[in-house]
């Protein structure tokens, strides 16, 4: 069964840090374009980071461009989000999602999701 696990959220400070991970099981990650979304109540869902299978490539959303940083550790299984000089508009659930053709910002079109873990930047 392929299942996505996110892990690492909690509450941080305003210009504090956290790192996400997300954990996947049932599949190779590695073979698999994975992307970072997060949602706040009564707004979409919106694209943070994404990772292509192969060659490493990515994309940011512009409002989180020099902060963050998407990572994958093929041998752990497990695709990362450093998230650096949090602010509050960064206060959401986190969720990674994971497909083997779809690719990029927009959650249409990925098939795999995780549960989510909250986020909240607050002093």
């Amino acid at each position: 069964q392929l299942q996505l696990v996110e892990s690492g959220g909690g509450l941080v400070q305003p210009g504090g840090s956290l790192r996400l991970s997300c954990a996947a099981s049932g599949f190779t990650a590695g073979n698999y374009n994975i992307g970072w979304f997060r949602q706040v109540p009564g707004k979409e869902r919106e694209g943070v980071s994404c990772i292509r299978a192969s060659g490493g490539y990515t994309n940011y959303a512009d409002s989180v461009k020099g902060r963050f940083t998407i990572s994958r550790d093929n041998a752990k299984n497990t695709v990362y989000l450093q998230m650096n000089s949090l602010k509050p508009e960064d206060t959401a659930v986190y969720y990674c999602a994971a497909d083997r053709y779809a690719y990029g910002l927009g959650p249409g079109g990925y098939l795999y999701w995780g549960q989510g873990t909250q986020v909240t930047v607050s002093s």
